[in-house]
This record gives structure tokens, sequence and C-alpha cells, in this order.
């Protein structure tokens, strides 16, 4: 069985773009659409990687990370935020935040499956 990785993203399109894309390498997903309950569904699918999107519905994914980081029992998770923030000092914030690592969108598909590995990696 692969890796297994947990994507949280809203928007129907990118979420399935991401799916499709990271099947096909193999992946073992899960998916969600917002962070609701995204503790509970970490600690049982036990992802090795989480791809996050930071402007969701409800509770953002800066805030999940916080939450995260400060559970004993999944602090260690590996977290790349996927955002359209692409402003100066956005990385540093989502890196501050404690996230390990960002990919921007719109998502390039030839690179996803690159990024995705070299986090996995590190």
């Amino acid at each position: 069985m692969g890796k297994k990785i947990l994507i949280i993203e809203d928007n129907p399109l990118n979420r399935e773009l991401m799916l499709t894309i990271l099947k096909s390498r193999g992946y073992e997903l899960k998916s969600l659409e917002d962070a609701k309950g995204a503790v509970e569904i970490i600690k049982e699918f036990k992802p090795d990687l989480l791809l996050l999107d930071i402007m969701l519905p409800g509770i953002d994914g800066l805030t999940l990370t916080s939450e995260i980081r400060n559970d004993p029992d999944i602090k260690d998770l590996k977290i790349i935020a996927v955002t359209a923030y692409a402003m100066r000092g956005d990385k540093e914030r989502i890196i501050e935040a404690g996230c390990d690592g960002y990919i921007s969108k719109p998502l390039d598909t030839r690179k996803l499956p690159g990024q995705v590995e070299e986090y996995l990696n590190k």
C-alpha cells in the first residue's frame, strides 16, 4: 500500500484534480471539503502527509494547523499548505503557523507529484 495523503480542499475542481493525479501515483487518499472533524479523521486515517487549503469555510487551514501541532498524538504530521496566497510574506507566515511547506495555486499538474514526493521524503 502506498503512503497515505489527506487532502482538505473546499474547491471541488482542485480537490478532484489532486485526487486524480495522486491516485495515479499509487497513494492511498482521503479528502475533505472543510476542516470540520479533521483532527478525528487524521487520528483514524493516520496520513503521512496533509495537503491543506488555507482558505476554508469555518475553520481555516492555519487554525487547523495550530490544533494539529498542539495535539500530542498527531503533532508530527507533515502539513503542506496549498494556497493561492502569493503576497510577499505569505509563505513565511504559513511556515511560522506550523506548516512544513507550501504549494501554490493554480496547481501545476506536472510538478505536483514531485512536490508531494519531496515533502514525503523530508
